[in-house]
């Protein structure tokens, strides 16, 4: 089944009429039965014009991203906005543990989520709390890479206990919004993609052994992240 978007593209339309090609602003294919079934229903429940913009932001990302998204997302992303917009107005806050690993993660996505919500913002009035931009920006890199929020969210749960670790076993506080951190991110993140894509980097032996001699202390605890990744 094939949805059609666009301004009055169903205006005065009954069943067996001819829809013109440029009406559609915007066409996804919906293979999945599941999927489908799931779109009929959020229609029945999601107010119509709401449906409309969120349809624009749809829009919106994908021309951002600059990559077709995913079919998923006009389920996933449809449904969580208009549940997040209800808890909005109802002042139920909801915070995000992984804020700023997402925001170091996928800042592309985390620019394109922070538009969404100033859109929502300026057509709808509504005020996201900031961890709503971090959800966002997670099915939209979920809509663009086709992986599911369930492993991403395992992911971020894992990077989380890492960091953990580090502070405890080094009794320190590290600095969120700092450079480093970001790059432990990132390179924590890098290490779990390459587990599950089956990269190596190779044996570096003599790099070992310098860095077991001079940061004996470092050396041991990025066993210890080691053996708790695995």
């Amino acid at each position: 089944e094939v949805i059609l978007i666009g301004k009055g593209i169903g205006f005065g339309k009954k069943k067996g009429d001819v829809v013109p090609e440029d009406q559609a602003e915007k066409t996804f294919l919906l293979k999945d039965e599941q999927e489908q079934e799931q779109y009929r229903q959020l229609i029945s429940y999601v107010d119509q014009d709401l449906l409309e913009i969120l349809n624009d932001v749809m829009v919106l990302i994908e021309k951002r991203m600059g990559e077709t998204l995913y079919e998923h997302i006009h389920v996933a992303l449809t449904d969580h906005l208009s549940f997040a917009i209800n808890r909005a107005n109802q002042n139920v806050q909801f915070s995000n543990p992984f804020l700023f690993e997402i925001e170091s993660l996928y800042p592309k996505e985390f620019q394109v989520a922070q538009e969404v919500v100033q859109v929502l913002q300026e057509k709808i009035g509504v005020a996201f709390p900031p961890g709503e931009v971090g959800f966002i920006a997670l099915h939209i890199h979920s809509a663009v890479t086709d992986k599911s929020l369930r492993d991403m969210n395992r992911h971020h749960q894992l990077i989380a206990k890492l960091v953990e670790i580090i502070e405890e076993n080094l009794g320190i506080q590290l600095d969120r919004q700092g450079i480093n951190y970001n790059r432990l991110i990132q390179h924590l993140h890098r290490a779990i993609e390459r587990v599950y894509e089956g990269e190596t980097l190779g044996q570096e032996t003599n790099l070992a052994k310098v860095l077991k001699s001079t940061y004996p202390v470092c050396y041991n605890l990025a066993w210890k992240l080691i053996k708790v990744m695995q």
